[in-house]
């Protein structure tokens, strides 16, 4: 989670880009617009929500990982819970 007022901004201005463009597939949806407008739609939020993870994920990977671990067994926890984010993600 990004932690910073100029981190968080950032991070909820695009929630909120991507909340406008969820709305907008809504409305081409409901209004029976043609495939190719539609899938483009989507493409185009998968990316927006890609590049989301991917900013939430490297604020926390600098939090996690910009200072060196107390000992073995809190890296190895560290190492554990980034892989199954990562995991979880890519399925």
């Amino acid at each position: 989670m990004p932690h910073s007022p100029e981190e968080k901004k950032k991070v909820l201005a695009r929630i909120r880009r991507i909340r406008g463009q969820c709305e907008g597939l809504e409305r081409a949806l409901d209004a029976g617009a043609d495939c190719a407008p539609v899938l483009q739609q989507i493409a185009a939020i998968r990316g927006a929500v890609n590049g989301l993870m991917s900013e939430v994920l490297e604020s926390h990977l600098r939090e996690q990982f910009g200072q060196a671990a107390h000992c073995d067994d809190d890296r190895a926890a560290r190492v554990a819970e980034m892989t199954g984010l990562i995991r979880s993600y890519l399925k």
